[in-house]
């Protein structure tokens, strides 16, 4: 959606980093490895996003950091910018649009689904273990694959477990503390055969 708006895939994958890491400075190769572009179309977008006033060149020192390197030329976010906080706004919106759209994906395509969890990166909980536990006849590769886009298009990484019902039972029946540690933390629950609410 946002490549049609800004009219260039690079220039959202660059702004979605930008806004990820908002006090961070990066160095033009690293942006290139991190969005997986090639280092001329991340240099031209860079041109364009600093003629915007968007980014702005640092000297590459983080806040617990004191050398900088003198040969590269590194890049930040201009917080001040006029156009931070309507930037800002509209990249998170399409965040959720895209969570909800590959949400969607899952639960239509991964296959027969008893049960569906989402929780860690989903819900902000750092120790449950995992981010997206599916139960039921999952067509794993399907799940795979929807999961590794997702990733790809987000630069977040995805944990996720699967189940058949016959394990989820047998878990559920002994207490497992996997399980429970998922069911009870804080989550969202797309589909849910079993009524565990």
């Amino acid at each position: 959606m946002l490549e049609h708006l800004f009219g260039s895939k690079t220039r959202v994958k660059l702004l979605q980093l930008f806004f990820r890491y908002p006090e961070r400075a990066f160095f033009v190769r690293e942006l290139s490895r991190l969005s997986n572009t090639q280092l001329n179309s991340v240099r031209r977008e860079l041109a364009n996003l600093e003629s915007c006033d968007i980014v702005v060149r640092s000297d590459g020192k983080q806040k617990n950091d004191s050398v900088g390197t003198q040969r590269s030329k590194f890049f930040r976010l201009n917080t001040g910018s006029l156009l931070f906080g309507e930037l800002k706004a509209l990249l998170i919106k399409t965040q959720v649009l895209e969570e909800q759209e590959f949400i969607n994906q899952i639960k239509t395509k991964s296959g027969n689904v008893s049960f569906f969890l989402l929780t860690g990166l989903f819900t902000n909980v750092d120790s449950v273990g995992t981010d997206i536990l599916l139960v039921g006849t999952i067509k794993e590769q399907t799940v795979a694959r929807l999961i590794k886009e997702y990733e790809k298009n987000s630069g977040n990484s995805v944990r996720y477990t699967i189940m058949s019902d016959k394990e989820f039972e047998e878990r559920r029946e002994i207490g497992d503390v996997f399980l429970y540690a998922v069911l009870e933390s804080r989550h969202v629950t797309i589909a849910d055969k079993y009524n565990i609410g």
